[in-house]
């Protein structure tokens, strides 16, 4: 009998961690950052000011990008999937991750502003 408690309260401790921190079934709150290679990055809110499908590149005047240390700036930025680039326009409010690859910073996901 010792044994099944045991293995019960250990089961349930271990859900509850993976709910909390959004593992699992559960799911648990979502928070504006998502882990990517196991860093955690933020969105970064932008606008885009060009696009330039045959180059797999975007401008976008953006703010603080705080996993790389960057501060608010205009740049062209790669982008990870060129077909991101077809629900894009110039003047959109979008929210972006972007991080470094080969040297280069490369916009990883975009998505339109909410």
């Amino acid at each position: 009998m010792k044994k099944i408690v045991s293995i019960t309260l250990a089961s349930l401790l271990v859900a509850g961690g993976a709910w909390a921190t959004g593992e699992g079934h559960g799911g648990g709150p979502k928070s504006d950052t998502q882990a990517s290679g196991g860093n955690a990055m933020q969105m970064t809110e932008g606008e885009v000011r060009k696009i330039d499908p045959d180059n797999k590149k975007v401008t976008l005047k953006h703010g603080e990008i705080k996993n790389l240390g960057m501060p608010g700036m205009t740049m062209v930025f790669q982008v990870q999937d060129p077909a991101a680039l077809n629900s894009l326009k110039v003047g959109d409010k979008v929210r972006f991750m972007a991080e470094r690859q080969s040297g280069a910073i490369v916009v990883t996901h975009i998505e339109a502003a909410k």
